[in-house]
């Protein structure tokens, strides 16, 4: 696969300076990248270098000034061209479409066109997939789930009753769409079983990642708004909404009844309790506990969470306390001795 300089300006939306014509076979990093690559150098580190890549083409800022021994792609976001050049050279050939004869199908199957179902899929009844819907092995599409266009499946993946998938969904290995949520009534020293009968709705333009659990509502539906990005191992319970193009990082958990604002970022190892708020553009930093509603556009870390600049400030001095301590323990020791002679001059009624 090789591309020309000027397709490939199409295609983000850039502009090339110099030879439009050179062809490109793929990305590569830019030390690495050789004569026939394309190469990023989005911050003034690289761009201050530049000259010492070998790569046949540079992505840059639109800011670059030209310079006519190289090959320059400009553009207005470096490190977004370059993550699109990088998706139209990486794309996996597709396998023979249509539907493997080692699938299971259900009673009043509908799908679109160009459609790839793998082998030891298990598809329900009353199933509805969209055009360009790829399941790959080991998939289980239970009864009455909808699919969008252009979905993407991964082996292992369950999408459970009911649960509607959106368009230009891409849903990673082993993750589970629509699993009970984790809820039980107390009745003396046993736990009854709350049953859940809402669902999970994934809009357009989601990714969720590898070995995660949506819950379904208990009613209604746990919502993925338009955009969401998940990484690995992200637990999300029910009736949990996660505004349009929030990001959710490794182990990520968020408690039953939660929301989650548009734009938002909840760093690794993060857990957002019950019935919360986070607001929008809010960022929570990696392993923040948080217990109360988070204002939009606010940065807090640490359990319980405080404004991130306060909690840099306390971390600095947890490795200060062991001399604070002994600083402490000195004076303290001064003020016992000077009490000691104040008290000797009282009784010996010296002053």
């Amino acid at each position: 696969m090789e591309f020309s300089l000027a397709e490939l300006s199409e295609m983000v939306g850039g502009k090339v300076k110099g030879d439009e014509k050179k062809k490109i076979t793929g990305p590569a990093p830019f030390e690495e990248a050789n004569e026939n690559q394309i190469t990023l150098a989005g911050t003034p580190a690289f761009i201050k270098k530049i000259n010492e890549t070998k790569a046949g083409a540079i992505i840059v800022p639109e800011s670059v000034i030209f310079d006519p021994n190289l090959r320059l792609l400009a553009v207005k976001n470096p490190q977004a061209a370059f993550a699109k050049i990088l998706k139209i050279f990486t794309q996996k050939d597709e396998a023979s479409k249509g539907i493997s004869h080692n699938a299971h199908i259900g009673k009043n199957f509908t799908c679109g066109k160009n459609i790839t179902i793998s082998p030891f899929v298990f598809i329900g009844n009353n199933v509805i997939l969209g055009n360009n819907v790829y399941i790959h092995p080991g998939a289980v599409i239970e009864d009455n789930v909808t699919i969008g266009d252009d979905v993407t499946i991964f082996s292992n993946v369950s999408i459970l009753y009911g649960c509607k998938i959106g368009n230009r969904v891409l849903i990673n290995a082993g993750s589970v769409i629509g699993s009970d949520g984790f809820g039980f009534a107390p009745e003396k020293e046993a736990y009854i079983k709350i049953s859940h009968s809402g669902i999970v709705q994934i809009d357009e333009d989601v990714e969720i990642g590898a070995c995660n659990t949506i819950d379904r509502a208990t009613f209604g539906k746990t919502w993925i708004q338009k955009g969401v990005k998940t990484d690995n191992l992200v637990h999300v319970a029910h009736n949990v909404t996660v505004g349009e193009n929030t990001l959710l990082i490794a182990q990520v958990g968020i408690a039953g009844s939660a929301t989650i604002g548009k734009h938002a970022i909840l760093a690794g190892q993060s857990g957002i309790s019950g019935h919360l708020t986070i607001g929008d553009n809010a960022t929570i930093g990696p392993q923040s506990g948080i217990a109360k509603n988070v204002a939009p556009g606010d940065i807090v870390s640490g359990t319980p969470a405080i404004p991130h600049k306060l909690w840099l400030k306390v971390q600095n001095l947890v490795t200060k306390l062991p001399d604070f301590k002994a600083k402490l323990n000195e004076t303290e020791k001064k003020i016992l001795e000077i009490e000691k002679k104040i008290m000797d001059l009282i009784i010996n009624k010296t002053i």
